[in-house]
């Protein structure tokens, strides 16, 4: 048995189903979904297959080996680097012309290559015929057919790599050209080692190149891949290896080599591929609707509403019973504190702080997970990409490509990896104006403030109003964007560039591992962060200078609380348990729910009655629907949460970039709050 563990590069274009690929194999909870830019990091996993051990790597999706973007250069410098034995390259067999380019830039490379083709099950369905015979012949590496959806295939797959490993080069490649006709002068080996062969001068220089190349740097590897990038201008080639080649390249030849690569993936598919002219006619129908420039838009906004209703409906059905659950458990824990004799101090902080803290939270996980549930199903689907390509057109009035509305569709989720994933912009410019707009959209921690004040004082109106939050922040977003395109003289930013993958019906496994990492994260922070700041608010409300006391209005909280009132009082939040909430929000949004409960003394304060006391008691305090609307605008554009926060001082490397958004967004968030309150006021 070999004590070598053979590392496994997953390549492959966006979209490509590369991440359920490597999902299926190593069972690991990571993020899937159908648009560029998820994948902002290699991601392992680790398997056995006959007593082997395998370490696999998730490589960010990439069209070429050129690097532009962050993540293009994360796949780059990894296969480059002598930690990958084997490279899985993954291709969309519905799309291989496409993804072919990639293809053969990684067999350049000289490192052992195995095509993956995936989502073989489409191919059939379209009518498509590849013949696997021709393909591996004309490649010069192994060609597996597999459907990660389907899992099939998969053991074919890791067998062939695993057989491979060794093997940089095919033993014969049976090329189209006839090399009889070429007048180079090593034309016969060319053809014999080379999937791809270009014409006889730009040969030449390749030739030139690596030899003098090979002269100053002996140990230098896969010279044929450094020569050919050096003619296409890479500039990373051109500063690591500073030579002077200007009596070589009398010209840019990069147009050149791609065009004759693409001249060569013409011949594999006329040769390889056969009824490849279908069209995906039921894609075409669908998106000429959904991508349709005038009711694209609108008929995202129903979709989402559509969204917002069963998150509201079935959700709030099996609310339900997940707050009779905590109202028995409430009162047996109070029973069983009784009995055996605790304190009025410790009864208070287990049932005052942590269980209406931490349990009012966990009320929400039916609406939580239905809302993820619904994401997940659109991202698999393949809408998501299509909601990137109908906002391209917005988003260029705004001097961003529709490229930077990915992270914002991350950011309905969670801020923190929608904030990773701005890295697919190609420039930092582009990248910070990202960040600063994506905490805006309405993340998935907000929505239990949604719906506990939607509910308390929006009625049957409720769910309109807590859809109104995500449509304005995403407004915010837009309009802060646009004003930064004024401020940088409306300089144009790179244009979307994105594959629309075939609709499909969305898999099962792939939604289970979405939802259940999302429902997992939801637990955790309900179990580590909401759990320590329920316990840090009741101490704050339940000690004073004089210390333990039973009236909140002497308590420390109450002191700062009152410090900032005048602050928040111009819009309609100046009460001093509301600012507090507020504070501890910038914890983890949640908090703002469980500290409620714990600033107005009602216990499980997301039930029925619980709300209905809180909605009685802030109304007596003179606290209505204005203030509510307010509320949640105001917590709805503030800073984020701490997390998110460390992330952005982290993508930025800049404290004091990180600084002035927070004191950018607690001002647009103090605006808009004056303004709704303020206007509202003199309406009514």
């Amino acid at each position: 048995m070999s004590t070598k563990e053979l590392t496994i590069g997953f390549v492959g274009n966006p979209n490509c189903g590369k991440t359920t690929l490597f999902n299926a194999y190593t069972g690991a909870n990571l993020k899937v979904a159908n648009w560029p830019g998820v994948t902002v990091e290699k991601k392992e996993g680790a398997m056995r297959f006959h007593d082997e051990a395998y370490r696999l790597v998730d490589l960010p999706g990439t069209y070429s080996l050129t690097s532009y973007t962050m993540e293009e250069t994360v796949t780059r410098q990894y296969i480059l680097s002598d930690d990958v034995d084997v490279i899985v390259d993954v291709a969309d067999a519905s799309a291989l012309e496409r993804n072919l380019y990639l293809t053969l830039q990684l067999i350049e490379l000289g490192k052992p290559v195995v095509l993956a083709l995936n989502m073989m099950d489409i191919v059939q369905e379209r009518g498509m015929e590849i013949d696997l015979h021709r393909l591996p012949e004309m490649l010069g590496i192994p060609c597996v057919p597999v459907s990660a959806r389907r899992r099939t295939g998969l053991e074919i797959l890791i067998h062939t790599v695993a057989h491979h490993q060794d093997k940089a080069q095919g033993e014969k490649i049976i090329h189209h050209h006839d090399p009889g006709t070429s007048r180079h002068k090593d034309a016969g080996e060319h053809h014999k080692y080379y999937a791809m062969v270009y014409t006889d001068e730009i040969e030449d220089k390749i030739d030139e190149i690596g030899d003098r190349l090979r002269a100053a740097y002996p140990n230098l590897e896969n010279l044929r891949w450094h020569a050919i990038k050096i003619m296409e201008n890479d500039q990373e080639m051109k500063e690591r290896y500073p030579l002077d080649f200007s009596d070589i390249l009398d010209q840019d030849y990069e147009k050149e080599i791609i065009n004759q690569k693409f001249g060569f993936i013409e011949e594999v598919m006329a040769e390889c591929v056969a009824n490849r002219t279908k069209k995906a006619e039921a894609t075409d129908r669908t998106d000429r609707l959904l991508t349709h420039p005038v009711l694209g838009l609108p008929v995202f906004l129903l979709i989402m509403a559509l969204v917002f209703f069963l998150t509201f409906t079935v959700g709030d059905w099996l609310k339900g019973y997940f707050e009779t659950a905590l109202e028995w458990f409430t009162a047996a824990v109070v029973g069983g504190l009784a009995a055996v004799g605790a304190g009025e101090m410790l009864i208070s902080l287990i049932t005052n702080g942590i269980i209406a803290g931490v349990g009012g939270i966990l009320t929400f996980l039916p609406n939580i997970f239905i809302l993820f549930l619904a994401l997940a199903f659109l991202e698999d689907s393949g809408y998501m990409a299509r909601v990137a390509y109908v906002m391209d057109g917005i988003m260029g009035r705004i001097g961003l490509s529709g490229r930077a509305f990915l992270p914002m569709l991350l950011g309905f989720g969670c801020t923190v990896p929608a904030v990773m994933a701005s890295r697919v912009l190609e420039n930092r410019r582009d990248r910070l104006k990202t960040i600063l707009i994506t905490p805006f959209m309405s993340c998935s921690a907000r929505l239990p403030i949604y719906v506990m004040f939607s509910e308390m004082f929006f009625g049957e109106r409720a769910m309109i109003a807590a859809f109104s939050m995500y449509v304005l922040g995403l407004a915010a977003a837009i309009l802060t964007a646009y004003i930064l395109k004024l401020a940088d003289r409306g300089r144009v930013s790179n244009l979307l560039l994105i594959e629309l993958p075939e609709y499909k019906t969305p898999n099962a496994h792939t939604i289970y591992v979405y939802v259940s990492e999302k429902v997992k994260d939801y637990l955790s922070k309900a179990g580590t962060t909401i759990f320590v700041a329920s316990i840090v608010m009741w101490l704050v409300m339940n000690f004073g200078f004089h210390g333990f006391t039973a009236d909140m209005d002497q308590s420390f909280g109450a002191v700062v609380g009152r410090v900032l009132t005048p602050v928040f009082a111009p819009v309609g939040l100046g009460y001093w348990q509301i600012v507090l909430a507020l504070i501890s929000g910038i914890a983890a949004k949640e908090v703002v729910v469980s500290s409620c409960s714990v600033l107005f003394g009602i216990g499980n304060v997301t039930t029925e009655a619980g709300m209905a006391n809180l909605s009685a008691l802030l109304g007596s305090m003179g606290f209505g629907a204005l203030n509510a609307c307010a509320l949640m605008v105001f917590c709805l554009l503030y800073v984020p949460c701490m997390a998110a926060v460390a992330t952005i001082r982290r993508e930025t490397g800049s404290w004091k970039w990180t600084g002035a958004m927070a004191v950018f967004q607690l001002a647009t968030a103090w605006t808009a709050a004056f303004l709704v309150y303020q206007v509202g006021s003199f309406l009514m």
